[in-house]
């Protein structure tokens, strides 16, 4: 068997409801995963992507989040109906889907424009 080209990641860690820094699986149901692997097997990629069940991506506050390797891309705020546009843009054609991709200055930030501020912190600035 050939070596994966792609490994997608994608957050079902859950939180408590009405948690600060939100939750990439609120129902608890891993609906995105499933409907990754449902995609990557309609399109007879099984051999070459694997979608993962990802524990937390220390990513929250921009769930669901998504990542691709070994591209290193991240996606945030992934909805069910973005799959399909996923697996055809980027796993299939090589172009990250720009609408999705969260901005460098968000991943593994202490601030970001999606993040809570410490109480007694002002705006953070874009």
């Amino acid at each position: 068997m050939a070596a994966f080209t792609h490994h997608v990641f994608i957050c079902t860690n859950t939180r408590p409801e009405g948690h600060p820094r939100g939750c990439c699986n609120a129902d608890g149901s891993a609906r995105l995963r499933e409907r990754f692997k449902d995609e990557v097997a309609r399109r007879n990629l099984k051999a070459t992507v694997r979608a993962n069940a990802s524990g937390c991506l220390d990513q929250c506050e921009h769930g669901p989040t998504v990542v691709v390797y070994p591209d290193g891309v991240w996606y945030g705020f992934v909805r069910d109906e973005d799959v399909v546009e996923i697996v055809e843009s980027h796993l299939l054609a090589g172009r990250p889907v720009e609408r999705l991709r969260l901005k460098p200055a968000c991943i593994n930030t202490r601030a970001c424009e999606h993040k809570p501020r410490p109480a007694g912190e002002g705006a953070i600035a874009k």
